[in-house]
């Protein structure tokens, strides 16, 4: 079959010193970021970063000591409201993951009865593997180092962004191409820590469990699973409770303060403009990027198990095995170098140059990649090779492989921009959101559900072909691939994410710190083109999780040696119906929460404006704290049914109804909530997006709708709360559901294949 370019002790270099470099490179964008300092001493430094003048020229009042304290205590409020709400969290998430952790070693561990003896390879009968009861142990280990790192992730992610925002504020002062900056770089902080420290956690493993199981690489890629199902067991808590938490804070202020009261979003009058920062880090920040950090995790661990059952796997050759890895290697660099391209080549100096300047990272780290994957395939592959699929080996080129995962990278671009079109207030589709608001909040609601059904209808083709193709070329193992290559630009797509929140909080604090008009306009450009971005975001991880997750049924199905999965066999259908309304009855349930919190939210802030006297007349201040109360302890109660909801489904239909009801149900509940995820996610972005066409009023059309408080703008706030759960709560949430059942389904499938069906071997 031939031998790789690439020596193994190069792929024993090249990983951890990548991921090493994406590790001091974001460090690197920290310290640059941390050179604008909240005081008014003048630092020293590179005036092309934006830090080197006096803090205001152009503004009055720029030895206002003041302000720049008011930034600093705006901001204290919110990293110390954020990190207190991650650790209660973590308090009741780190209890799940002790005991989930433990029913991990349990039933891997009965599959043989607890034995200490070596049994039958599961793909190859003539060899002996480890014993079962060791799989049970290192699976619950991967499982908690990869709970441990998608925790850290979301932490780290939410301290950058607590610390960036109110930087970004004052660098506003100076002009919208400082603050860009300063946004931009300590979005580039999370995408690398996170994309690097994935990299080089899982890396450690693999090493560190190849010394126990030496040449039986299919017993340690089935127990390096568990790590992908730890990452995402987090990310599917933090991104509900984050969720809960941010958008319970958001309809609450926006309600009573823009609708009721007529006052800007921000206004430090409103006491829930605290929280909903807040919640700006938990949700958007912190969920995401665990979010983000689950679905690499585990189509690198899809693509491993595939792998070490074909060639590479029993030809032992660990530079092929680890071409994933490399795959996601050569994306930090790429990522690394496009970086540069928005911060030191290409400076931004209108507020016109800065979605387009977002819009270029992806453009231009697409570009670069796809040369970087095909230099990887032809480094780290042997020219032919087989991929198991389904009982026999297909012979595959590597130039085959390398269209895989080009055709994942290019389909994810085509799924950003689909989105962007539908979500940004630039083209037609939010404009006439925006236009329905003339006659009131019913058709604007109408106009917003039509443009998020058929915003769905590219998206799905292009996943639909990316599967076809890496399918036809590689069978699971390119499917596995293909979405590797949709997050191998993972650093990009979060740098560019998570500029949006901490843009969107820069504008809180300019508000809330009285600075002028002008300032806020300016976050305000920043935030409308970081709503955009937050929304190609969500379009990534979605349409990532839609073929990691298939990666992942294709795994289960091996590896629970299913032979062909019917759906006109009663036990399958039946799977395929449940399957597809679990994501309806998540969504209704993550809908509700954030309804009943935001209830409890509307009462506070209302009783607050009926009871304090001088609080509309600015002369007293609001009570900050009961609104973070009541968003803490509302996202911590309500985030656990739907994540038992998510847990228990794959344990309950595999234990009870077996291995082929249970792979109904995963296929099901992909078909669906991929759709449902699109759907919810561009719904809710247009709506906002048409709320802040109608706020900005640049165009001749936007001033006839507009100003703010005008009839057709309420409508607008209205459309905006109803879309903000579905956007940031239930649609980032269900591609957690359907990776989450697909790879906890895969950890179990030895357990279900040996014991499942309890009920249909009773009848």
């Amino acid at each position: 079959m031939g031998t790789t370019i690439l020596s193994d002790l190069g792929t024993e270099i090249v990983i951890p010193i990548c991921a090493v470099v994406g590790i001091i490179f974001s460090l690197f964008q920290w310290y640059l970021v941390s050179q604008v300092k909240l005081s008014l001493e003048k630092p020293t430094g590179d005036d092309k970063n934006g830090f080197t003048e006096a803090l205001i020229e152009e503004e009055e009042g720029i030895n206002d000591h003041t302000v720049v304290q008011k930034c600093a205590e705006i901001q204290t409020a919110i990293s110390e409201g954020a990190t207190s709400f991650l650790f209660t969290e973590y308090q009741y998430v780190g209890v799940f993951m002790v005991i989930f952790a433990g029913l991990i070693f349990v039933f891997l561990g009965s599959v043989e009865g607890f034995s200490t003896s070596s049994q039958v390879c599961t793909y190859d009968a003539t060899r002996m593997c480890k014993p079962a009861l060791m799989t049970a142990v290192f699976s619950t280990v991967s499982f908690v180092l990869g709970a441990i790192t998608s925790v850290i992730s979301g932490f780290l992610g939410m301290k950058i962004a607590t610390y960036a925002n109110a930087r970004t504020t004052l660098e506003a002062r100076k002009g919208v191409g400082k603050a860009f900056i300063v946004a931009f770089r300590s979005g580039a902080v999370m995408g690398f820590l996170l994309a690097a420290n994935g990299l080089l956690v899982l890396y450690i493993t693999i090493n560190l469990f190849k010394i126990y199981y030496g040449d039986d690489w299919e017993g340690l890629f089935e127990s390096i699973t568990g790590y992908g199902l730890g990452g995402s067991s987090m990310a599917l808590f933090g991104r509900v409770g984050g969720g809960i938490y941010t958008k319970a804070a958001d309809v609450g202020a926006d309600l009573v303060g823009k609708i009721e009261r007529n006052i800007p979003e921000d206004d430090p009058r409103n006491p829930a403009v605290i929280a909903d920062n807040v919640g700006d880090n938990v949700g958007d920040i912190a969920g995401m990027g665990s979010d983000l950090f689950g679905s690499y995790a585990e189509s690198s661990c899809a693509a491993l198990v595939v792998a070490s059952i074909s060639s590479f796997g029993s030809t032992h050759d660990f530079t092929a095995m680890m071409y994933p890895l490399i795959v996601s290697s050569v994306g930090i660099i790429v990522c690394l170098i496009t970086t540069l391209f928005a911060t030191d080549f290409f400076e931004v100096k209108t507020v016109k140059q800065i979605e387009p300047a977002l819009k270029n990272q992806l453009i231009i780290s697409t570009v670069l990649m796809t040369i970087g994957i095909a230099l990887v395939s032809w480094v780290a592959l042997p020219s032919s090779f087989t991929i198991f699929n389904f009982g026999t080996q297909k012979v595959v080129k590597n130039w085959q492989l390398f269209l895989c995962v080009c055709v994942g990278l290019w389909a994810g671009l085509i799924i950003g921009f689909v989105t962007e079109y539908y979500t940004s207030n630039a083209y037609s589709p939010v404009q006439d959101v925006a236009d329905s608001c003339r006659t009131g909040a019913a058709t604007n609601v109408i106009f917003g559900l039509a443009l998020g059904y058929k915003s769905v209808i590219i998206p799905i083709f292009a996943i639909a072909v990316s599967i076809f193709v890496s399918f036809s070329f590689a069978a699971m193992y390119g499917v596995a691939v293909a979405a590797l290559g949709m997050l191998s630009t993972i650093a990009t797509g979060l740098a560019i994410d998570a500029y949006g929140p901490i843009s969107d909080n820069a504008g809180g604090i300019a508000e809330m710190a009285g600075m002028s008009h002008r300032i806020r306009e300016r976050t305000d450009a920043l935030d409308a083109a970081g709503n955009t971005t937050a929304a190609i975001g969500k379009g990534f991880a979605i349409g990532s999780a839609a073929l990691v997750s298939l990666a992942l049924f294709g795994a289960f199905v091996s590896r629970a040696e299913i032979t062909t999965v019917d759906v006109l066999t009663p036990k399958v259908f039946i799977g395929l119906l449940v399957g597809a309304m679990l994501p309806y009855w998540f969504s209704a349930m993550t809908m509700k929460s954030v309804g009943k919190a935001a209830l409890k939210m509307v009462e506070e802030v209302r009783r607050q404006f009926n009871e304090i006297p001088g609080l509309m007349e600015g002369t007293a201040k609001p009570d900050y704290a009961t609104c973070v109360k009541i968003s803490t302890d509302a996202s911590i109660k309500e985030m656990i049914p739907p994540g038992a909801l998510v847990m228990l489904t794959p344990l309950i239909v595999g234990i009870f109804f077996g291995v082929e009801t249970l792979s109904g149900v995963l296929a099901g509940s992909l078909v669906s909530g991929v759709q449902i995820a699109i759907s919810a996610s561009n719904t809710g972005g247009a709506w906002d997006n048409a709320k802040k066409y109608i706020e900005a009023g640049v165009s001749d059309h936007a001033k006839t709708l507009g100003p703010k408080g005008s009839d057709a703008h309420k409508a607008a706030v209205i459309g905006d709360t109803v879309g903000d759960p579905l956007k940031d709560t239930s649609g980032p949430s269900l591609n957690i559901l359907i990776k989450l059942m697909a790879v906890e389904s895969l950890v179990f499938a030895p357990f279900f294949a040996a014991h499942g069906g309890l009920l249909f071997k009773l009848f």
